[in-house]
């Protein structure tokens, strides 16, 4: 009898990078070892895309997709909605980093009752408890989704025992919030530049899946931040990359 047909379910992730004395740091989570999927692996914030970010309630609370952005919307389709939130939610709720505005500036942590109050909605959004649409409304919020752009789209290989379709978007770090892990699904978060990731893997102390090598070394190819963000808005096609395991001995790696 044939094996059962593995579903694939739909996810979005953030890249968000900020300046660095040298090149740009992307903020990278580390999984816990315990998870199903990526356990102890270095990745990027996100996670999969649920039902209730798709409601049109949501655009209520967010400032974009902008002229400029039509392409990425193009690319992502009719349930480009669905894709955006859930990244902005999955960056919050695992990193901490949130992409809002409120009254028209983006949201700084530089106040420390800010920063403790969003912190406590971190677990229970996580829960289910509150929605990103009940934190918009309490705290007047527009997501920042002219700030988060559209960049390429991963299926996960059949065989694996988790499949996702993942879309990959990139987006600068707020001023004023350094991010930080969950300690449930996380437990440990850092700034690095692409280079020293690639490295530390090479040197087997930084855990990266294929899809998140692949990425860092695309973006290796840039000097600084702003040219990741002026790739990021100008682009226009966006790569579809549906790997296949290989076969034979040696198989189960990669």
């Amino acid at each position: 009898m044939a094996d059962p047909v593995q579903p694939i379910r739909p996810a979005a992730t953030i890249i968000v990078v900020r300046e660095a004395a040298q090149s740009f740091e992307i903020f990278m989570l580390k999984r816990t070892s315990r998870a199903s999927f990526a356990s102890g692996m270095y990745v990027f914030p996100g996670g999969r895309v649920d039902g209730d970010d798709h409601l049109h309630m949501y655009d209520a609370f967010r400032h974009g997709p902008t002229d400029r952005q039509q392409a990425q919307v193009a690319a992502l389709g009719d349930e480009w909605r669905g894709y955006w939130i859930a990244a902005i939610r999955e960056t919050f709720e695992e990193a901490g980093l949130l992409l809002a505005y409120r009254n028209g500036s983006m949201v700084s942590f530089d106040d420390a009752a800010d920063r403790r109050r969003f912190a406590g909605y971190r677990a229970p959004l996580h829960k289910g408890d509150v929605s990103l649409l009940d934190i918009c409304r309490d705290e007047t919020l527009q997501l920042a989704v002219d700030h988060v752009h559209f960049y390429n789209r991963f299926v996960t290989p059949l065989g694996r025992p988790r499949r996702f379709d993942t879309r990959f978007f990139i987006a600068a770090a707020p001023e004023s919030q350094v991010g930080r892990h969950d300690e449930k699904e996380t437990v440990d978060s850092i700034w690095i530049t692409p280079a020293e990731a690639l490295q530390r893997n090479r040197d087997k102390e930084f855990d990266l899946m294929n899809v998140t090598r692949m990425q860092l070394e695309w973006l290796s190819a840039y000097d600084n931040k702003q040219a990741v963000l002026d790739m990021a808005l100008q682009k226009k096609d966006f790569s579809v990359r549906r790997p296949v395991l290989p076969t034979g001995p040696g198989s189960a790696s990669g």
